[in-house]
This record gives C-alpha cells, structure tokens and sequence, in this order.
C-alpha cells in the first residue's frame, strides 16, 4: 500500500507538525535523528533511520481516517508488547482496512524516562505530535474505548499492515548472530563426532559472528556520529554545576542541551537523545524554574509544551548553579527565545529526593551525574543491550577450540587463531572500557 521511493538528495526538510522518535542510547542515535513521521501535500510520509520513505496517498485511494486503541492490560502490554503501551494510532482506507499502525511509544520522545502510568495515552497523541498531523492531513479521527486487538479488524485484510517502529537492533544483526550459534555448534559436533579437523575452523568462524556483528553496529554508530555533523548549527549548552555536587568528567562531557533551528536535543549522562519540536501544538513554548515554596531556592527548569505539558527537566544545581550558571541559563533562554516563569514545586511528603514524585524524575536522574559503578553498568554494552552472560558463554565455547594451537594440523591451529580473535574481541572492549572509567571518565574533573 505504501509507495517507496529512494534516498532523495538533498533531503527536503518537513514541515511541522513533525513527529519524532522516542529517546535513543548511543547505539541507535541515527534512529532518533533521521526517522520522522509528516505530511507532505496529500501523502503521509514515514522516513526512516536510513533515509528511506515510505509515501501513504490520503484520500479516496488512500487513508481515509485514522483511529486511536488504548493499551490493553497494562501489566501485559508493557511485559510483551512495550512499544503499544500508550496504545496505536491506525490509519485505515476507504474499505476499513488498515493501512499503517503507529504505536505511540516509538514516537514519543520522552518515553524512555516517563512510566506508563504518569501520561493518559490520550494526551500522547497531542505529545507525540500525531494528533496535529491527522488535522494536517485532513482525516477524521476517532478515539475508540477498546484496547488495540480488541476488534477484528482484519476482516477483508490483505496482507500485513504496515507498522512505523524502530527495532533496537537491525535485523543483520539477530541474523548473524543465530547463524553464528548454529553454525558454531552443528561444525563442533562434526569436528568431534566424524573426526572431521576441517570443521574446526568452519566452527570457530562461525562463533567469531556473534562478536563480531556487535563491533559492526558499535563501530557503524560511531562513524556514523563522527562523520554526520548534526550539530554544528546548534547552541550548545553545558552543566555548570555547584561545588560539591558530585560531577564526573562523564556528565561534563556527555550531557548538554542542543539548540537548533527547529528542535531542541537534550544528551543524558549515558549519551542518549532525545529530540522535541521547537514549533508546533507540541513543541517547546515554556520555560518554568521550579522553586521551593518556602525558600524560593530554584530546583529545576522544566521545558513546557503549550498545553502546560512538562518535555524535560534540568536540575538547577547541576547545570546552572556552578560559577558559569548564570551565563549558562542566560544563553539558553536567548536560544530558546520563549517565555520565562517561576512555579513554586511542592516536594513529595517523606521523598528522598527533591525529584521524588515528579513525572520526569527519571530524567532528572539522567540529566545528572550518576554513580560510577551505576554508570558502568548502564552503558556497558553486554550489560545494558545484549546481555552479560556472553561475556562468560563465549569465551567458554571458543576455549573448546581453542586447544588447537597445540595441534601439528593447520586446520586446527587457525581454529585457535580464530577462536583466540573472538575472545578479545569480547572481552578487549568492556575491560577497556571499565578501566577509562575507573581511572578518569567517572571521577570528579581535575581543576585546572
């Protein structure tokens, strides 16, 4: 249903309302930083991560109208199908059929640091910035009562709908990685049960897959962040925290606040984005310090929509109450060029925190410094995407080939070169990694 059409070069720029992706780590900030959704004339365009757009006709042979489902069982929808737990927006035809579903979690940029129980999905859709779209686009919308999957709606369908979302990981990549383990453990069991030694490096190649698909899509980030240059029109605001707050060379290296034409990009601590609309229903029309009530003393800055709605949240003392905080604040409110206000904030009864209870206190989090073990663990790669136990299973599978180097056979001992490859490729980056770290990234700033 969907017409594609090829990279166009140069890339016309959309008009808003321009709905963007949900905050994105490091890996995947190409997602976050290309992927739109917007109308162009008659046609609503899906561009993705790689520059590709999918064009969806609106009118009599195309969209007609679009409908909203809410989740389903919360509990559920967020333990099997994350990316619907603020519902799905279909867009359907002139028979009923569904032509594109949008699940609002991939397109709502703070839905990595908001639960899904401090934003009704209704309000997402003006979050999102897909409710302004389906005006632009001039269909009808409709809320419907029932969860998506409720209603049969495949009556008359043919073929899959389309779905506008963003895997964390490319496909290649699962891909590789199954063929990897299988082709590693089909070739060991040849290798030893026939007595076949050419199986050996078959077997040891074939493990080497499965690290080395995660330095592709490692070194393809950073090339990739390296070679785009998104940044270079931007206004570029950094922490400027107080004395005895804790900083780390992390923190003042990592995060900012980004200001561009058209967007507004906030970096965390681990290196994840998130961009909001500057224009627009939806986009950055506030800026609220929030101050305790009996005191006066500012807390935060909340960057607010036009409907009142909280987009971000920058805790006071770590980026504007350091010796260059006035300076700091000061360039962003010319940068922003939006209204300024105060807002007394009333802090939850018994909280830890001052953030304790507030809808972006997880983003208050991550816009500052973090414990280093914390930060460690979070931005380790085997950790906080793949999962630690191939830092123990994969070295013990290549060690099955890698006796090998005592062989006279030449089959076996590049079975052993291979397998010892993929030992440092596994363990050579986090050891790396946790060393810089200890040693300087997560340690207070030398003062110069």
């Amino acid at each position: 249903m969907a017409e594609q059409t090829p990279d166009p070069k140069p890339l016309s720029r959309p008009t808003e309302p321009v709905v963007r992706p949900a905050g994105m780590p490091p890996h995947n900030l190409h997602v976050v930083r290309r992927s739109r959704l917007f109308a162009d004339g008659h046609a609503l365009v899906v561009r993705d991560a790689r520059l590709r757009e999918r064009r969806y006709a609106v009118g009599a042979d195309g969209i007609r109208r679009a409908v909203f489902f809410p989740p389903g069982d919360l509990w559920e929808t967020v333990q099997k199908r994350p990316s619907e737990r603020w519902g799905v927006l279909v867009f359907k035809d002139e028979e009923d059929r569904d032509v594109l579903h949008v699940p609002l979690a991939s397109w709502l940029p703070e839905a990595g640091v908001v639960g899904a129980l401090e934003l009704r999905p209704a309000v997402c859709l003006g979050r999102t910035g897909l409710r302004a779209l389906v005006t632009k686009l001039g269909v009808p919308l409709e809320e419907k009562d029932q969860p998506f999957g409720s209603e049969a709606r495949d009556a008359g369908q043919r073929g899959k709908p389309d779905r506008a979302d963003h895997a964390e990981l490319p496909r290649w990549h699962s891909w590789a990685r199954g063929l990897g383990m299988f082709g590693w453990l089909v070739a060991v069991v040849t290798a030893f049960a026939a007595d076949l030694v050419w199986a050996m490096p078959i077997a040891a190649g074939a493990l080497f897959l499965v690290p080395a698909s995660d330095a592709v899509v490692r070194v393809g980030a950073w090339w990739r962040d390296r070679a785009q240059g998104v940044f270079i029109e931007s206004v570029e605001i950094r922490p400027s925290p107080k004395a005895g707050e804790g900083a780390t060379e992390r923190f003042l290296r990592t995060a900012a606040v980004r200001v561009l034409p058209h967007d507004v990009v906030l970096t965390d601590t681990l290196g994840k984005e998130r961009w909001l609309a500057r224009a627009g229903e939806h986009g950055v029309a506030r800026l609220v310090r929030l101050t305790e009530p009996r005191t006066g003393k500012v807390l935060g800055v909340e960057f607010r929509d036009r409907d009142g709605g909280g987009r971000a949240l920058l805790p006071w003392s770590h980026w504007f109450a350091g010796p260059q905080g006035n300076d700091r604040w000061d360039e962003l409110v010319r940068a922003l060029d939006v209204p300024v206000s105060d807002v007394r904030h009333e802090q939850a009864g018994g909280a830890a925190h001052e953030w304790q209870g507030h809808p972006l206190a997880a983003e208050a989090r991550a816009m500052s410094p973090m414990n280093a073990k914390e930060a460690r663990k979070e931005t380790d790669w085997y950790r906080s995407v793949i999962g630690r136990n191939e830092l123990l299973s994969l070295p013990l599978f290549s060690a099955v080939l890698l006796i090998g180097f005592f062989s006279d056979k030449g089959p076996a001992v590049l079975a052993g070169c291979v397998s010892a490859l993929t030992v440092a490729v596994v363990l050579l980056p986090p050891m790396v990694s946790a060393l810089a770290s200890r040693c300087w990234y997560d340690k207070a700033p030398r003062k110069s």
